[in-house]
């Protein structure tokens, strides 16, 4: 059985409260609720969150080795985090970056995003189901 590290950002313990208006009323516990749903007892699923760039890198270190595939909303570490870009380059996994909303429509400066240099594939503004949509892709992959 696959294991699977959820992985988000900072912020997004916020998410349900936090300009819902962009990342719509799910709760993060809302999504790990749906990712469940998605792969039943097909996967093994881990959920971190951290307003930590050095904590995200710690996880993203221990999922080396523990782990078959990352799904990741790096929040605003997207546009920012070499760290976080390195520490997945030394991941051998399966890694698919996920955004809430579509960053490409938003302020410029979030257009670029360093952790899509190793992604295997970024979904972006599909809100919350941009999870099970990454979970769903890794299932395929995984098999």
């Amino acid at each position: 059985m696959p294991t699977i590290l959820i992985l988000n950002g900072p912020n997004l313990n916020l998410l349900g409260q936090r300009q819902p208006e962009i990342y719509g009323a799910d709760t993060l516990d809302d999504v790990a609720d749906q990712c469940r749903a998605v792969v039943g007892d097909a996967a093994e699923l881990r959920f971190a969150q951290s307003n930590h760039e050095g904590a995200l890198v710690d996880l993203i270190q221990e999922a080396r080795g523990t782990t078959d595939a990352i799904v990741i909303n790096p929040g605003a570490y997207s546009h920012t985090s070499v760290a976080i870009l390195d520490a997945l380059n030394a991941y051998d996994g399966a890694v698919i970056e996920v955004h809430i909303s579509n960053i490409h429509k938003r302020e410029a400066f979030r257009h670029h995003s360093y952790v899509s240099g190793r992604a295997d594939a970024v979904i972006a503004g599909l809100g919350v189901e941009g999870y099970a949509a990454a979970l769903r892709r890794l299932m395929q992959l995984l098999s």
